[in-house]
């Protein structure tokens, strides 16, 4: 069931999208910055991006600012190929996401402005009001339960697309400014991770949900083992362990000389998806994933800088390859 749904290769993510600042030239310190670049970024939107730029369909659901900010984001989905018909636009003093993040990997900074983060107005009305029969499977990450309405919203996403015969794809995506405390955090998370078929997450976040990081690994193959048909485990510049069927696959990454640490993780689900949705391996499903990680952490920007196919092909071609496991 899991391989047929995500073959139609069109899904639908529930969860923000904001604008990015980042200092040009490349290696600049915020503070000393004289030129901002300006990009598209948010987890759930950058991934439907990814998605996007590797031929597959990406609706996504959440809410904006009725502003300039609000408005460009809408033009950069657009841009991007993503369908922007479930994106909402709210007024008040509810604000689009804005992250400052620096190109640079030494004493990097990434400042995010979440007061009165928009995309939580998400309301259960909004989730209900798609047509889930229409896509394939449905994608979030975490920070869409961080605050309500939109953690009722996202879980009755998760309830709508079970009831159509969905997978449902979760990234962990722990953020702690974002939500109220650790214990609700946990709490949460671990609920939403019961009822998913693909986990993504870091050993952290994993350790994050177990109460404890050195219980993470554990954690991850006991979700595989009792709920999920596909847990990917990643261990940033160790690689990764897979589960799936009762086996383990243990992949390396793909060394690069990175310029920051940001995005890696969306452009990772983005090629992971897209390889499954073409009936790859799994093995070599992850390991396009870590590829598209390691193209976005060389170069500036996040979905700017995610590859579609012909970038990817190019950059499996002219590489060593991966780190041994």
């Amino acid at each position: 069931m899991l391989q047929a749904a995500l073959a139609k290769r069109n899904f639908v993510v529930v969860g923000r999208v904001g604008m990015d600042f980042f200092p040009d030239p490349p290696g600049t310190r915020t503070p000393d910055a004289q030129v901002m670049t300006v990009g598209m970024g948010g987890s759930s939107a950058n991934i439907a991006a990814g998605l996007s730029k590797f031929g597959c369909k990406a609706a996504l659901v959440t809410a904006v600012s009725d502003d300039a900010v609000g408005w460009y984001c809408e033009g950069q989905l657009d841009h991007y190929g993503v369908d922007r018909s479930h994106v909402k636009r709210v007024t008040g003093e509810y604000r689009t996401s804005l992250a400052v993040y620096e190109t640079r990997i030494e004493d990097h900074q990434s400042v995010i402005y979440r007061n009165n983060a928009a995309d939580f107005q998400m309301t259960v009305a909004d989730v209900e009001a798609v047509d889930y029969s229409s896509y394939g499977a449905l994608i979030t990450a975490g920070t869409v339960f961080a605050a309500e309405p939109s953690r009722a919203a996202a879980f009755r996403a998760f309830e709508m697309a079970r009831a159509a015969g969905l997978p449902i794809i979760f990234d962990i995506d722990y953020r702690p400014y974002s939500w109220p405390s650790a214990d609700v955090a946990e709490e949460v998370l671990s609920r939403a991770g019961d009822m998913a078929d693909i986990i993504v997450g870091n050993d952290e976040e994993f350790g994050f949900m177990a109460g404890d990081i050195d219980k993470g690994l554990a954690k991850a193959r006991a979700l595989a083992a009792a709920t999920a048909d596909i847990v990917v485990y990643k261990k940033g510049p160790e690689g990764a362990v897979t589960f799936a069927q009762g086996a383990e696959i243990t992949t390396g990454i793909f060394p690069v000389d990175a310029v920051k640490p940001t995005g890696a993780g969306d452009s990772f689900m983005a090629g992971f998806l897209a390889a499954l949705s073409e009936d790859r391996p799994l093995k070599e499903a992850v390991l396009r994933g870590s590829a598209c990680a390691s193209i976005v952490v060389a170069k500036p920007g996040c979905a700017p800088a995610m590859p579609d196919t012909q970038e990817l092909e190019t950059f499996l071609a002219t590489h060593p390859g991966p780190s041994e496991a």
